[in-house]
């Protein structure tokens, strides 16, 4: 039994914080390298990342297995620190304990105490943020009904499905009401039904006015939902924009017409003019985002230039 999501606002209403920049995520030639194995060498899993996520947009951020995603999630989130560069969020510093706060994260995996059910599940959470308990229950209600498991609140995670799990994930990111929030992969392991509850819910949180930070392979999800994408690979940020930027074919340009017989189609290039036919519009015509992707992603291994490794 899946429930849809409902409508009304999912958060109690409270005092707003004030940021500090018009900016949620900010870096400056942001770099991290790892010792190899041995320690005799350097490997480079980020290389002067700079990218702006505006404060109420929503941002995709995309790359390849070993692109460095996951580092870039990681230093954002504060759980390693960079080799060089720095990055702030909600224009504070990434080691500022208290923005913690004020920002909600779903991992690519969620680990969860399995013996607990859905309600003790974001109460753990929700006693993590020192939220009050008549305020946690309200939240974790609410939040339940609108991610689809309230039928399923009182049964241990143990008997969720992927899906099922994928859900209360989403729900847990929210418990804090984050000005932020940063996911990975939230429509991993739901069927069609919960991935477009899924990406609604998203695009609500945009219109509430909060930032979402989005990883995900499943590009028609981005391209769907997202204002701006960056496409990083082997650490290097290659390109970045609206997705009406990046999937437009400066080049080409489109020609669509109406009010010709399939007779005079094929006469279109010489004698539009002269058949009087209505230009309804022209445009540069847009591909897709995976289409980009891969085009990007296909360009750099056809170099063979791999700048992942550096020596000392």
């Amino acid at each position: 039994m899946i429930l849809p999501f409902a409508v009304d606002n999912l958060f109690l209403p409270g005092k707003a914080w004030k940021l500090s920049d018009d900016f949620a995520i900010k870096t400056e030639d942001l770099t991290k390298a790892y010792r190899s194995f041995w320690g005799r060498r350097k490997v480079l899993a980020l290389n002067k990342l700079n990218v702006v996520i505006k404060k109420g947009e929503i941002f995709g951020l995309l790359g390849p297995n070993g692109s460095g995603k996951t580092t870039t999630l990681k230093l954002l989130l504060g759980l390693i620190f960079p080799t060089a560069g720095r990055a702030y969020i909600l224009g504070k510093p990434t080691d500022d304990v208290a923005v913690k706060n004020r920002v909600g994260f779903l991992p690519e995996e969620s680990c969860f105490y399995r013996f607990l059910n859905a309600d003790e599940t974001l109460d753990f959470y929700g006693q993590l943020f020192r939220i009050p308990r008549k305020e946690r229950k309200l939240r974790i209600d609410r939040l339940l009904k609108r991610v689809g498991l309230e039928f399923a609140r009182k049964r241990p995670l143990k008997q969720y499905s992927k899906g099922m799990l994928r859900r209360i994930g989403i729900a847990q990111a929210l418990i804090n009401d984050p000005d932020l929030i940063i996911l990975d992969e939230p429509t991993s392991g739901l069927d069609p039904i919960g991935t477009k509850e899924t990406k609604d819910l998203i695009v609500e949180l945009k219109a509430q006015g909060k930032t979402v930070l989005l990883c995900s392979h499943l590009l028609s999800d981005v391209q769907d939902i997202c204002d701006r994408v960056a496409i990083i690979d082997k650490g290097e940020l290659q390109i970045s924009g609206t997705i009406g930027e990046l999937l437009s074919s400066k080049d080409i340009v489109e020609l669509l017409i109406r009010n010709l017989s399939k007779e005079t189609i094929g006469e279109v290039e010489m004698f539009i003019q002269e058949k009087q036919g209505e230009v309804v519009s022209i445009k540069n015509p847009s591909g897709t985002l995976e289409d980009l992707f891969l085009k990007i992603v296909h360009e750099r291994r056809e170099t063979g230039w791999d700048k992942s490794e550096m020596s000392d």
